[in-house]
């Protein structure tokens, strides 16, 4: 086993971790970061403790190696965070927000004993309001409870014995922990809604005045921000795509406050082009060329060591001529997303699932051909179905004012699926302007945008239909690196190589031979498995560790421009 304990630059982590402002898309001058050092115990019950008898670096999970406790606790305990917080000189100007990125599964705020409030899903952002500082120094508890126990809340792809596709578990806080201090009447919300010549930016509070301010390649551009909303017409619009990301930076000033955020112009749709269905970027038929991306690194399991580790990932992701990852399962920092949207790389964006899974139910059958089958009395728990659609809606909440994210999806594999038509008309009801995929893989019976698939062991049936057609999962070839290896004893994959260049041969005789033709035939989006080695698994680009690239850019390159080529003829 092995462990990667420095950032992509080779320097040791040092300093607070995580330092940059972590909500790009609504940032303030009010910023305080208590990433760090704090106290840390673990209880049976959840009774406030006395004491605190060890330390945890924050924001890694007390799993991960890179949070200085790297155990996992008995399902259901109660894990304790406590730190002193010292406010600036001058820092309160109003009320005080709390904000975590994210707490695995339970938490309950505390400050100098006096319950704030409590937060329940593990993959989304929280604030808690404390009105006014206690005072200029005060005690701040956060209680964290995690049981994997339960399949009511989502859970991903955590299991308590971890091996094969299924990873190791991850509790406690995993992203950021920051404060700031707004005013009375402050922005407490940004809703961009943007077509391919317009931008209309909503507070949601129609008490707000003010302008909105944009940088333009012409100058800045002011429009009124009147009842809350301005419309912003940019002259000569330059759209976003992954190869020209061009982002609109603005700021949004009222009386009161004053915000930066940013948006794009961009549109994504399904449409009949010359007889076929296709999937359309900014009106035209595009081919999203993409790989799989689970969002795990052996240092700090769901939280790499710096924002730098993902840039990274993205870029040579880039470099191997890929313009698509498929965020699987899992929902990132918003730092991930802002650099996909600055970088270029559009997002195939999952829901995280819940409920139970079944080996033969969920992945023998339907690999043996049996995909098709009615979901309405499928995970009939109703807790555990209240419990993904408020997952889902946070998550587009969170997530939908990206616009590198043009594709979402909502069940995967039929891991916690359920009356899948109902569900899709939920989601539409959250968000209009994307690709909806609603059933990926299998147990195709309901409402959805696409026709999705995933096919690891055949047979290859890629006949385009009244919907663009997608493979959302394929490849799985493999290569064991010695030396950036999980798990040497125990691998898990889809195919065996015994060296670079059998891994180049595998993977171009795959889409030679089962990409390419059925892209000529109107293929939409193929999505490779996978950007990295996961723990048991060896199907990865590059290693878990992230210091080996598996393959070479020169030849991915050109496999990326046939892609292009086929799908514009």
């Amino acid at each position: 086993m092995f462990y990667d304990l420095y950032t992509p630059e080779g320097e040791a982590l040092t300093g607070t971790p995580w330092p940059v402002y972590p909500r790009p898309q609504m940032r303030r001058d009010s910023f305080l970061n208590l990433n760090g050092t704090w106290d840390f115990t673990v209880r049976k019950t959840g009774e406030l403790p006395d004491a605190y008898d060890r330390t945890i670096l924050v924001p890694f999970c007390p799993e991960s190696l890179l949070s200085g406790v790297h155990e996992h606790f008995a399902e259901g305990s109660y894990l304790f965070y406590r730190r002193r917080v010292a406010l600036p000189e001058g820092f309160v100007r109003g009320p005080l927000l709390l904000h975590i990125g994210a707490a695995d599964q339970v938490l309950d705020c505390y400050a100098d004993g006096r319950h704030i409030g409590t937060h329940t899903g593990g993959y989304e952002a929280m604030t808690f309001e404390l009105s006014c500082a206690p005072r200029a120094e005060f005690e701040l508890v956060l209680r964290v409870r995690d049981d994997l126990r339960s399949t009511v809340l989502p859970y991903g792809k955590q299991v308590m014995q971890r091996g094969g596709m299924w990873y190791t578990p991850v509790s406690g806080i995993w992203q950021t922990v920051w404060m700031e201090s707004v005013p009375e009447h402050a922005v407490r919300a940004l809703d961009i809604q943007a077509d391919c010549e317009t931008a209309v930016i909503d507070t949601r509070d129609e008490t707000l005045t003010g302008t909105v301010t944009v940088e333009t390649p012409g100058g800045a551009l002011t429009v009124p921000l009147e009842r809350g909303k301005a419309e912003v017409h940019p002259p000569e619009p330059r759209l976003w795509s992954p190869e020209s990301p061009h982002l609109y930076r603005f700021v949004l000033e009222t009386q009161t406050d004053r915000v930066e955020s940013y948006f794009a112009l961009r549109t994504i749709e399904a449409k009949t082009v010359n007889g076929r269905a296709r999937l359309c970027l900014n009106g035209k038929p595009y081919f999203f060329h993409g790989v799989l991306d689970q969002g795990y690194y052996s240092d700090g399991l769901y939280t790499p060591a710096s924002p730098e580790c993902m840039e990274r990932d993205i870029r040579t992701m880039k470099a191997l001529g890929f313009n698509t990852l498929r965020k699987h399962i899992k929902v990132e920092p918003e730092q991930y997303y802002y650099l996909c949207d600055c970088l270029g790389m559009a997002v195939f964006q999952d829901m995280v699932n819940n409920g139970d899974y079944s080996y033969v139910r969920d992945t023998v059958l339907p690999n043996a051909g049996v995909q098709r089958r009615r979901d309405v009395r499928m995970h009939r728990d109703e807790a555990a179905r209240r419990a993904f659609l408020d997952g889902m809606a946070a998550t587009v909440r969170q997530l939908k004012n990206h616009p590198c994210i043009v594709y979402w999806t909502i069940f995967n594999e039929g891991w916690g699926q359920f009356d899948s038509s109902r569900v899709y008309a939920e989601f539409r009801r959250l968000d209009q302007s994307r690709i909806v995929d609603t059933t990926s893989g299998w147990f195709r019976c309901g409402e959805t945008d696409v026709d999705s698939r995933h096919i690891y062991f055949g047979p290859w049936r890629l006949r385009p239909g009244e919907k663009p057609l997608v493979l959302t999962e394929f490849g799985g070839c493999c290569l064991a690196v010695p030396g950036h290896m999980f798990h040497p004893e125990k691998t898990y994959g889809y195919s065996t190589s015994e060296n670079r260049e059998a891994l180049k041969e595998a993977i171009l005789k795959l889409y030679e031979t089962r990409i390419l033709p059925a892209v000529q035939n109107g293929l939409c989006a193929a999505i490779y498995t996978q950007l990295s080695d996961v723990e048991d698994e060896i199907n990865g680009l590059v290693t878990y560790d992230r210091r080996t690239v598996k393959t070479d850019e020169g030849w991915m390159q050109e496999l990326a421009a046939r892609l292009k080529e086929a799908a514009e003829h």
